[in-house]
């Protein structure tokens, strides 16, 4: 009788912890933007997970869920969250989106809270985290309300909702970054241009963003 084949294990198989370097910030400090300007800079692999979720079909079960949740400004449960996000890399490296020997995963918007990072332990190594802090939180909603009109996202257009999102934001993170080594953070100022930002980034980095591929005996 011939074995039955484990199709799990052909998609994801059994592989190292992605090598992570975490983008902290509030809504609208830039992550994203910062994220993107070090993947093309850098050959590293960005991953939004608000793309991850705003990319639900809101007819799917995971999609539904979801948009309970952001509608009012709340996050989904940790293991559901960590679930799909897993889910989604799996397929980035199945179909060679993302490649974890030689692409360090720039993580935005995830983990979020003790328990997310927790959960993220069994997949990830985290390298580093940025951090990009601002005091200016009148001008972050107003950056988002022109950021959610340009791409459509329903989400960001409710003040009552980025305000939620801002307080739960500032709880949740600070617990998390207690949670890290102190050694593993670098904090810098958001409330300049994404170029001044990246400039800062390099400066301090560069030993690690510029040599991302793994060695292999």
């Amino acid at each position: 009788m011939k074995k039955e084949l484990d199709i799990q294990s052909l998609i994801s198989g059994k592989s190292r912890p992605y090598r992570s370097i975490l983008l902290l910030g509030p809504p609208g400090a830039g992550k994203g933007t910062l994220g993107k300007l070090l993947s093309s800079a850098g050959n590293h692999f960005h991953l939004s997970s608000g793309d991850i979720f705003r990319g639900l079909s809101p007819e799917s079960p995971a999609g539904k869920l979801y948009h309970s949740y952001a509608g009012k400004g709340h996050l989904l449960p940790d293991d559901v969250t960590v679930g799909i996000w897993h889910h989604f890399v799996e397929g980035l490296i199945a179909t060679n989106r993302y490649f974890p020997h030689q692409q360090l995963l720039l993580l935005d918007g995830i983990p979020r809270t003790i328990h997310q990072a927790e959960l993220l332990e069994r997949y990830i190594q985290i390298m580093h985290i940025i951090v990009l802090e601002t005091h200016n939180m009148d001008e972050l909603i107003k950056r988002m309300k022109r950021r959610a009109l340009i791409e459509r996202r329903a989400d960001d257009l409710e003040e009552t909702v980025l305000e939620t999102r801002m307080r739960v934001y500032a709880e949740d993170t600070q617990k998390l970054l207690e949670h890290y080594p102190a050694s593993l953070i670098s904090r810098f100022k958001a409330d300049q241009r994404p170029l001044e930002v990246l400039r800062d980034v390099l400066a301090k980095l560069s030993h690690l963003l510029s040599h991302s591929e793994e060695s292999y005996v």
